[in-house]
């Protein structure tokens, strides 16, 4: 075998250099990142070896998140879609995000709320397969979400059951929002969780401790909607509007901005709870006609491509336009194309093993303050007008 040296610039230290206008591409963190050996915490296996494609996204989100949106002067609004909480991630992702203060309002559809609910009641959910007979399971009472089963009997009908006693109590005779609903549900969550022993479970209970607000934009698409109008044929007094849930999330948004802090928006999954968490900008700057330039971080997990017109896949770019997102801040906007229960642990682990608890910001109890500003500079600004 013929002996061949490289050329001596290839075995220098620092061996390239480029010439005028190159440079300011090829500057970033080289790719050659060490063998794995196992022994490495999953924080260094995300800045060391996630280095390309949605593995880069993702380790860019774990930064943008604990380097930027977790300042002392973010507000974070977290969006949730796709069955979560049975799948476990409500206990293991979104309540450790809500105590150490690192999500201070949430919008989910109601399905994740309603599905939190078992834990509480300490009803199981099982790993199951995906590839089992729907009609067998039919046959003998088993509901599946893909790969988790539940019995009909004891878990379903179990929680309508107590949840419709909830709904019929006097402090739920009135209208209110979806903020409301779900934070006296989630008064009867901890109380459940106390009662069979268990703690940190509920999604809902932990966001009652916390005073994090929890909308659902669409209340009526979820088996909690279908026991509210269940007990309304019986005479109840419970209405839920949604324009409360309108002006709360956009009061949410302009107070921060007005404070001088700034806005952040997780995003996990798409749907109906995404546009509804960025849809607070369009409302501020179409609507109710006030200046503002959009939120100014957006990080969202999806699967979804954006080349089929739904907003589940319409990127931060896309949002510009629509002005749900500061143009400003386009470099600090990442989707990752990962399957968010997947994403989501590891960004919740990064997250929690670099940045220290934040103070609550207890929105909750600030709904009808914040709401009462946003009247005051609506009215200011366009008394008499349209």
């Amino acid at each position: 075998m013929g002996k061949v040296r490289l050329p001596r610039h290839f075995v220098s230290k620092y061996p390239h250099k480029f010439s005028k206008g190159k440079d300011k591409f090829l500057c970033g963190k080289r790719i050659l990142p060490k063998p794995i050996t196992g022994k490495e915490s999953l924080t260094d296996l995300v800045d060391r070896t996630f280095l390309a494609y949605n593995a880069a996204r993702l380790s860019d989100a774990c930064r943008l998140f604990t380097q930027k949106m977790l300042g002392p002067d973010t507000t974070v609004g977290m969006s949730l879609a796709g069955a979560l909480t049975p799948a476990g991630l409500g206990a293991s992702v979104v309540i450790p995000l809500i105590k150490a203060g690192f999500v201070d309002w949430i919008v989910a559809t109601g399905a994740n709320l309603y599905h939190d609910m078992h834990h509480a009641m300490n009803l199981p959910l099982y790993r199951g397969s995906p590839h089992l007979s729907d009609r067998d399971l039919r046959r003998v009472g088993v509901v599946r979400i893909y790969d988790i089963l539940l019995d009909y009997n004891t878990v379903l009908m179990a929680t309508d059951a107590v949840l419709r006693q909830v709904l019929r109590q006097d402090e739920f005779q009135k209208e209110m929002g979806t903020a409301e609903l779900h934070y006296l549900l989630g008064k009867y969550c901890a109380e459940f969780e106390d009662q069979v022993g268990l703690s940190d479970v509920s999604m809902l209970a932990a966001a009652y401790r916390a005073g994090v607000p929890c909308f659902c934009p669409s209340p009526g698409d979820s088996t909690i909607g279908m026991n509210i109008a269940g007990i309304e044929l019986e005479g109840s007094r419970l209405r839920v509007n949604p324009s409360i849930d309108v002006n709360e999330t956009t009061a949410i948004v302009l107070q921060t901005k007005r404070s001088g802090r700034k806005s952040a928006v997780v995003l996990v999954g798409g749907g109906s709870p995404k546009n509804f968490t960025l849809q607070t900008e369009p409302q501020i700057q179409e609507v109710l006609r006030i200046k503002e330039m959009g939120h100014d971080y957006f990080l969202q997990f999806t699967d979804a491509r954006p080349d089929t017109g739904g907003l589940s896949g319409a990127t931060p770019s896309e949002a510009v336009s629509w002005g749900k997102v500061d143009p400003n801040q386009l470099p600090d906007a990442i989707v990752c194309y990962l399957d968010s229960t997947v994403a989501a642990p590891i960004f919740t682990h990064y997250a929690l093993a670099r940045v220290k608890p934040r103070k609550l910001k207890r929105l909750y109890d600030r709904r009808t303050e914040l709401v009462e500003k946003v009247k005051k500079e609506y009215f200011a600004h366009h008394k008499g007008n349209d």
